[in-house]
């Protein structure tokens, strides 16, 4: 019940080996920050790009390079969809990335993926990895050591801090996450907040069959299986385990513990 595979489908996830040999569920969170250190290398070099100072033009990631794009026609479709295109004198850019003008990043070790939209007021900060065709919108606060999948949605004034999105998860709108997992095609409604701390000291522990199981974390969120969907304004406690196609029903807060499969919670 606490497995990788009972929460989670990796087949197409690009980051799978952080998933590798672990026990639990929960597990992957503490090996987060090193295994994003060991996949990300100084990127966003470019001279006119300073530390927490806001961009001052468009720029477009693509082969490699980090370029100004004043000079390119962007069409600002629904990236997760592959609607965002790049042309720079008649050239179709396929896969570029674009940087709107006012994102801000702090650090230079910031993977990001082909056809990624990072849009006005977005704050990333180092490291941080951002699948293909992900949108971080406006707003959106990327507090470090969060890896971001295929096809994800960091909306309006979402906070993520030492999370994982596998593909096409989505926390469109005011939404916090705070070492938080959520699975493939995950939605969360606008206003989720997922709490990571415990009132009391100590670890965050688990119930499995009558036995208190202690994962080892002081701080630990939500664990979302796949294709699961939570309601506007709802919250989850410190410690909560939801598995796959389930339901949080809006304006309900979630007890810590383990949720099986296909519950709702009201």
């Amino acid at each position: 019940m606490l497995t990788i595979g009972s929460f989670f489908d990796l087949a197409d996830f690009p980051d799978r080996d952080l998933f590798a040999d672990c026990p639990y569920v929960w597990v992957p969170l503490k090996k987060l920050k090193a295994y994003i250190a060991s996949q990300t290398a100084p990127t966003f070099q470019h001279l006119c790009i300073t530390d927490g100072v806001p961009l001052d033009s468009p720029y477009i990631w693509y082969n490699g390079r980090l370029r100004n794009a004043r000079e390119c026609i962007i069409t600002y479709g629904d990236a997760t969809k592959g609607g965002l295109t790049v042309w720079e004198n008649g050239q179709f850019l396929e896969g570029a990335s674009v940087l709107m003008a006012g994102a801000v990043m702090v650090g230079k070790n910031i993977r990001i993926g082909r056809g990624v939209l990072i849009e006005s007021g977005a704050m990333i900060k180092s490291p941080a990895i951002i699948g293909d065709r992900s949108e971080i919108r406006q707003g959106a606060y990327l507090r470090g050591n969060c890896l971001i999948g295929k096809r994800c949605v960091v909306g309006h004034t979402t906070e993520v801090k030492h999370s994982i999105f596998l593909n096409d998860a989505k926390a469109g709108h005011f939404a916090y996450l705070g070492d938080s997992i959520l699975g493939n095609n995950v939605n969360l409604g606008a206003g989720t907040k997922c709490a990571n701390l415990r009132f009391f000291s100590g670890n965050v522990k688990l119930r499995q069959g009558g036995v208190a199981l202690d994962t080892g974390l002081k701080k630990l969120g939500a664990i979302i299986g796949d294709n699961s969907q939570t309601g506007c304004n709802a919250v989850t406690s410190p410690g909560t385990l939801m598995g796959p196609d389930s339901l949080l029903m809006p304006n309900t807060t979630a007890p810590a513990g383990v949720h099986p499969r296909k519950s709702v919670l009201r």
